[in-house]
C-alpha cells in the first residue's frame, strides 16, 4: 500500500470522514480520558501525527497545550484549518515530520500508522524517536489482533496488530512501554493503545 493510494483514498473520503468522525464529541469517553490523561503532564510542543480531519489536535489546543496537527491527506489539512484555525496545521508524512531532534515532548498517533505495512513500521516509529526529547511521551493507537494481518478497512487496506508484537516494535526504536489498553467496543474490532516514554535520563514533564 503505497504512500500516494494511502492519501488518495482518504482524499476521495474525507469529506464523507469528517461528517461521520471528525468531532471529539463523537467519540469514545474512554478515548477521550486516555488521550487527555496521556497530555496532562506533558510540558512542551506536542504533535498530532496523523491528524486527520484535526479534532484530537483542538481537544489538546483546548485542554491548554501547544499542539500541531500533520496528515498525508491535504484535503485534511484544508478542512482543519477551517474548522479550527486556532490550531496550526499543515501537510507532511511519517518519512519526514519535519520536526527538529528532540523538538517535541509528545506525539499522538491514534490510528495513524494502521495503513503502513508491517515493515514500514519500524522506520515511522524511528521518526517519532527521533522527534520526541528524551523523556517525552508517544500514546498510539491501533487495531489488536491475533497476528499481524491486513484487514479491509472501510477507506483503505489496514493492519491488524498484537500489542505484544506492537510493543516489540516501540521498545526497538527506543521507547519504555508503560501502559497497554485493549477494549472492544460492541461492533467493533478489537482496539489497543500504548503510551510510551521516550529512553532518556530526564523526563519532559513533571510527575505530579
Amino acid at each position: 500500500m503505497s504512500v500516494a493510494e494511502v492519501r488518495d483514498a482518504y482524499t476521495r473520503r474525507a469529506e464523507e470522514y469528517v461528517s461521520l468522525l471528525g468531532s471529539v464529541a463523537d467519540m469514545h469517553e474512554l478515548d477521550r480520558e486516555l488521550i487527555s490523561r496521556w497530555a496532562e503532564h506533558l510540558d512542551g510542543p506536542l504533535l498530532d501525527a496523523g491528524c486527520g480531519p484535526g479534532h484530537w489536535a483542538d481537544h489538546l489546543w483546548r485542554l491548554g497545550h501547544e499542539v500541531e496537527g500533520a496528515d498525508l491527506v491535504p484535503a485534511f489539512v484544508a478542512r482543519a484549518e477551517e474548522r479550527f484555525p486556532e490550531v496550526p496545521f499543515r501537510v507532511a508524512s511519517f518519512d519526514d515530520l519535519g520536526v527538529p531532534d528532540a523538538g517535541l515532548a509528545g506525539i499522538l498517533a491514534w490510528y495513524s500508522l494502521i495503513h503502513l505495512e508491517p515493515e514500514r513500521v519500524p522506520s515511522a516509529l524511528d521518526e517519532f524517536a527521533r522527534c520526541i526529547a528524551p523523556g517525552g511521551s508517544m500514546l498510539l493507537g491501533f487495531f489488536d489482533g491475533v497476528s499481524v494481518e491486513p484487514f479491509p478497512h472501510k477507506v483503505v487496506t489496514a493492519y491488524l496488530w498484537p500489542p505484544s508484537e506492537m510493543v516489540e516494535r516501540v521498545e526497538a526504536a527506543g521507547f519504555t512501554v508503560e501502559e497497554v489498553h485493549t477494549r472492544t467496543d460492541p461492533g467493533s474490532r478489537p482496539l489497543a493503545a500504548i503510551v510510551a516514554r521516550r529512553t532518556g535520563a530526564e523526563p519532559a514533564s513533571p510527575t505530579g
